[in-house]
């Protein structure tokens, strides 16, 4: 491939070394022309990314069609046709947490006007299934405890959505009432709202700390529990920041965990005797495949069908088909054991990623949570 004009001098412009043809023998630079057209210049920075003759697009297509090859080909020597590993990953995963990777922010909850027509449809609802039981023929002691439980499910679904004040307002009525009536039902009604009424009461550390000092002392909680109870609730209010920061970090995650499933590869498959670059090298090409697949696969699901729809969850089961294919495949071809020696071995090197995933997330939450306090 021509990346532009070559100079009729010899001389490299680079190191000043001797040159016989288009490269020079002690540096490597081509001896090119310094002027070249806009066009050439984007051409050739384009190609320059891709280890020219597009070794990008020549390494994908073996990469997602024949597992273990590509790694093996490139331990074997077989480099000039592929792009570095390292280099390929690092484009590949900006590209996948551009395209895949999106803060979700947690939305607010309903004004007291939505609350209300949202309160008339559970009401409605609960008449409706009172109607329907009665005319099904069911004995009225059973129909009446359905709809009672019914109703008091949406009585307490209407509470917890009611603000700190209008909460304090339905349980002084409540109160009220079972001074009358003194009725078990209501008695019980009233503990079971007024232990959502301390959570919602507990929604901010300060308000936490003035119910506590309200208490007697003997009731009060210790230091070691208000210190749970802070970082409980700090992470509650700050939950939307700490996602974000959590979700902007992912890329970290899976670059510093990735020489840990080496690792873990490694282990189970230890009697190969291969060093542990090699292991390396073949986890590389393989979380290359699952960023791709990705890259293609979330968008259509989001933006075309729709994350919840019947073909997104189609694709979904394809593609964890086509991944858990190629990991066996691949393992295959690369470590050569046998089918069910090859599936154990998956089966543990899963569960292993899995808990250093969740281990590492814990971490990355604690430490979020101490900086953004």
């Amino acid at each position: 491939m021509s990346a532009g004009k070559y100079r009729k001098e010899h001389n490299c412009l680079n190191c000043g070394s001797h040159v016989e043809k288009h490269y020079c023998s002690n540096c490597g630079q081509p001896n090119l022309e310094l002027k070249e057209s806009f066009w050439g210049f984007i051409s050739h920075s384009i190609a320059h990314y891709f280890h020219f003759d597009n070794k990008f697009f020549q390494t994908l297509s073996p990469l997602l069609t024949k597992p273990g090859q590509v790694t093996l080909d490139y331990l074997a020597g077989k480099r000039a046709r592929y792009i570095n590993p390292v280099s390929m990953y690092i484009f590949v995963s900006i590209v996948y947490f551009l395209v895949v990777y999106s803060p979700k922010h947690v939305e607010k909850d309903s004004d007291h006007g939505e609350i209300e027509i949202e309160n008339k449809k559970d009401q409605n609802v609960t008449d409706s299934v009172s109607k329907a039981l009665k005319l099904s023929g069911m004995p009225k002691s059973i129909a009446d405890r359905t709809t009672k439980s019914i109703n008091h499910a949406v009585k307490k679904k209407a509470f917890i959505k009611l603000s700190f004040a209008d909460q304090e307002k339905e349980l002084s009525r409540l109160k009220s009432e079972n001074v009358t009536l003194k009725s078990d039902s209501i008695s019980d009604m009233l503990e079971e709202y007024n232990e959502i009424h301390v959570e919602r009461n507990d929604s901010t550390y300060a308000a936490y700390l003035s119910r506590q000092k309200k208490l007697p002392v003997a009731d009060q909680d210790s230091w070691y529990e208000k210190l749970i109870k802070k970082r409980a609730i700090t992470i509650g209010e700050k939950s939307e920041v700490i996602q974000e920061t959590l979700e902007h970090n992912r890329p970290k995650q899976y670059f510093l965990l990735m020489p840990l499933l080496a690792w873990f590869i490694m282990l189970n498959f230890r009697k190969n005797h291969i060093y542990y670059l090699d292991h390396l090298i073949f986890t590389i090409h393989g979380m290359m495949v699952y960023f791709i697949i990705s890259i293609i696969t979330e968008p259509i699901m989001k933006h075309v069908f729709g994350e919840h729809s019947v073909v997104s969850n189609i694709i979904e089961v394809g593609v964890t088909v086509y991944l858990f294919w190629y990991m066996f495949k691949a393992l295959t071809v690369f470590y050569q054991r046998k089918t069910w020696s090859t599936i154990f071995k998956i089966f543990w090197i899963l569960i292993l990623y899995a808990v250093a995933f969740k281990l590492s997330e814990l971490a990355m939450i604690n430490l979020i949570y101490y900086v953004a306090t």
